[in-house]
């Protein structure tokens, strides 16, 4: 038995919980909201939920109910959500020059998810150094459109925006109606676009992107060989990510063209604009342009899938993640195709990853209609909406259509055990609970007959 493994597989759901009860404790104390009376404390677990697990469902105005001390808490958590709370941690042990025991490292290694802990410190450097200057420089275009609308705590909407985007959180503090009145302003929706896409990559692609891109402008490389020097996950994180987009915007643009509700009495430039935006924020993000309660039938599909998928591997992003559907899928189509191996850019897919993934996407399925149903059973909503709302909390995407602000004390913890367990993934809660062990002696059975199909 992997005893620091099975440490840090418990470790990880519960520093998310730590911080998720320590964070709703802050947001029920009287200087925590604008008014300065007691919060209750489902609201608070609600708001501290959905920083944490930066998903973006609120229950209450963000802007209008929390003071500036219930804002910095809120973005405080979204930050530390975003990292991961051991990441967090590790960099507070790093900056004391704290030694690294071998079981810090492990859990160190399980929290990033990557697959060995070999210069790790150094990944971990790399991660805080690349978000905080793209976060930084997020903030400085949002100020463009900020400063001159609200003065000088435009600088600070500006901070809290690029954070709650990078981190694919989706909370602002702008006003009530997410970013709908920007529906017209292509630097701010481009700039919150640029920002969901790069936390929504993950860090190995940035480090490939980075160290590959560099040298091939140096060598003078064309595109194209610029791109088949990647690794092979960079080739399916890019390719799959961008068709993914290239899909959801056309299918959104035609849906929701002649759509009163939505896109209808924009000019032909914010049609495009806001249709690669819903696209793009479906991918967990969870801002809005426009009201969802006004999608059609065709483009609430389009968003089941998209946010069920969500983003890629060790970023900030949620959902099942793109390389795991794709894997999911491709194991599919090997089967069928009578293939013995799965190959992605000549190269073979584990047969631990085929099975990882498969698993991932059943139970991930399988707890949406569970949490559905028990939505259905204790709120009277819309089975549309309910779906929606319960992947996009599992997915932590943080869209809604006007359902969240609705929901009865049981439907809101229900939603509050969705985004937690999207956060940490329904896997590492079934692990915490039963651990992960091998056993010394392994039995072999006589194969049986069972006739599938």
């Amino acid at each position: 038995m992997n005893l620091s493994r099975i440490s840090s597989m418990r470790l990880i759901p519960l520093s998310f919980l730590v911080a998720i009860l320590f964070g709703a404790f802050l947001l029920t104390l009287p200087i925590s909201s604008a008014d300065g009376t007691w919060t209750n404390f489902v609201t608070a677990l609600f708001t501290a939920t959905t920083s944490v697990c930066v998903t973006g469902l609120t229950v209450v105005d963000t802007s209008s109910y929390w003071s500036t001390f219930g804002h910095v808490v809120i973005l405080f958590l979204i930050q530390i959500g975003g990292f991961g709370i051991i990441t967090v941690i590790s960099m507070i042990m790093l900056l004391s020059r704290k030694k690294f025991s071998l079981s810090e490292r492990k859990m160190l290694q399980d929290s990033l998810n990557l697959d060995t802990d070999s210069g790790i410190l150094k990944v971990l450097v790399k991660i805080f150094k690349g978000t905080f200057s793209i976060e930084l420089l997020g903030a400085v275009i949002y100020c463009f459109a900020f400063v001159p609308r609200f003065g000088p705590v435009g600088v600070w909407y500006s901070f809290f925006n690029s954070i709650s985007a990078f981190c694919n959180a989706g909370i602002d503090i702008l006003g009530s109606d997410s970013l709908m009145s920007y529906s017209s302003n292509p630097l701010v929706l481009f700039n919150t676009m640029a920002l969901i896409i790069l936390g929504g990559l993950g860090y190995v692609v940035w480090f490939d992107l980075a160290s590959i891109v560099k040298r091939g402008v140096q060598k003078r490389f064309l595109p194209s060989q610029i791109f088949a020097r990647f690794s092979e996950h960079t080739k399916l994180v890019l390719s799959f990510t961008f068709i993914l987009i290239m899909v959801g915007w056309i299918t959104i643009f035609f849906a929701e063209y002649n759509n009163p509700l939505t896109l209808k009495d924009m000019t032909l430039f914010d049609k495009l604009t806001n249709s690669l935006f819903e696209s793009v924020t479906f991918r967990t993000a969870g801002f809005a342009s426009f009201s969802q309660a006004g999608l059609s039938n065709t483009s609430c599909v389009a968003a089941y899938i998209l946010m069920f998928i969500g983003g890629s591997p060790i970023g900030t992003a949620g959902g099942i993640k793109t390389v795991t559907f794709f894997l999911a899928m491709m194991g599919i189509i090997t089967y069928i195709k009578s293939e013995d191996s799965n190959i992605i850019f000549n190269r073979k897919v584990s047969d631990e990853s085929m099975r990882k993934a498969s698993v991932i996407m059943y139970v991930s399925m399988f707890s949406v209609l569970v949490f559905t149903l028990m939505l259905d059973a204790t709120n009277t909503v819309n089975l549309q909406d309910a779906f929606f709302e319960v992947i996009s909390a599992l997915a932590t995407v943080g869209l809604t259509r006007d359902l969240t602000t609705t929901l009865n004390t049981a439907g809101r913890l229900i939603i509050i055990v969705c985004m937690y367990l999207g956060r940490i993934g329904p896997i590492s809660m079934a692990i915490f609970f039963a651990g992960r062990s091998k056993p010394k002696n392994q039995r072999r059975y006589v194969e049986g007959k069972f006739f599938v199909g």
